[in-house]
């Protein structure tokens, strides 16, 4: 059963009361929330969407619900629990959908230690994963966005999940986060693509989310092997610019932008020096995303050869 196939009023019904558990990945999430915006946004970006059967494992259970105390008779917010904590600060209710986001972001990268996690988009091709991790403003998102709308697999715009057993990279499928002025240009870079509403003045300025592909999610249970490490970096006017970095530098800025790289100690190494050994790294300029797109598919062709 697909998440389509709940009408709106049932959807909410459900959200208020013993939740909707989405399949996404390798997890199970069960959200509750009474928060109309959850309720929009879920029906919109998670559409296609697996749910799960009553009897299945949920993984994670997130709660958005109305922040209570004095400041509700002024603004109306909303909070995450999570286990009967609160590990956020309330935020407007107008931020909720993006507040589901990131409190899905942070279930997975504070306990799901059975993988390697880092802060990176991630792409597939050919069944070879492109990892792309950096720091925000770096057009990593916008990055992702573009090459998935060019024949590139999304396997995350956020989270590399890389398995401790055999090294292999996970598929999330979860609707891409854009910031800014990315929105507008991955809507005039792809018009079919399907976006939330833009939500503003968070703390990462405007922010909108893009759906993924019905194609990308009939294959969230095909791994990736890593192929390549991509340091991007959005230059305004460069000309495109793919730059062969060391294996060593490359390695050690992949564990700058792990989550639970220390937690992991020997494990979490041998792990990334096993990505970075399979992987050729470089570091990427660009300022057009069809000059991205080349490059990129250039990557492919030579490993074909």
């Amino acid at each position: 059963m697909m998440l389509s196939d709940v009408t709106l009023g049932d959807l909410c019904s459900r959200l208020a009361g013993q939740g909707v558990t989405l399949r996404t990945g390798p997890f199970n999430f069960r959200v509750r929330s009474p928060i109309d915006a959850v309720a929009h946004g879920m029906r919109l970006l998670y559409a296609d969407h697996a749910l799960t059967a009553e009897s299945d494992f949920v993984d994670f259970d997130v709660h958005l619900t109305e922040a209570t105390g004095v400041r509700r008779w002024f603004h109306r917010q909303a909070r995450f629990v999570y286990d009967g904590a609160s590990p956020f600060t309330p935020l407007p209710i107008t931020h909720a959908f993006p507040l589901l986001e990131w409190s899905m972001n942070w279930c997975i990268s504070t306990q799901a230690h059975q993988y390697l996690i880092l802060h990176a988009a991630v792409i597939e091709r050919d069944g070879l994963a492109a990892i792309l991790p950096a720091p925000p403003g770096s057009g990593k998102s916008t990055l992702c966005a573009g090459l998935t709308c060019r024949g590139w697999r999304l396997l995350s715009d956020e989270l590399t999940l890389i398995s401790l057993q055999d090294g292999t990279i996970a598929p999330l499928c979860r609707p891409v986060s854009l910031k800014n002025e990315s929105i507008d240009i991955i809507r005039r870079y792809e018009p079919s693509a399907v976006f939330s509403d833009v939500v503003h003045e968070t703390t990462k300025g405007s922010v909108a989310y893009m759906k993924t592909s019905r194609d990308h999610l009939a294959r969230v249970d095909t791994v990736a092997r890593p192929a390549w490490v991509v340091f991007p970096k959005y230059v305004a006017g460069a000309a495109p610019s793919l730059t062969p970095r060391s294996r060593a530098t490359g390695m050690l800025d992949l564990g700058r932008n792990a989550f639970n790289y220390a937690v992991l100690g020997v494990r979490g190494f041998d792990a990334l020096g096993d990505v970075v050994e399979r992987s050729d790294c470089y570091d990427f300029e660009y300022s057009a995303l069809d000059d991205a797109v080349r490059t990129f598919d250039g990557l492919v062709e030579s490993r074909r050869l």
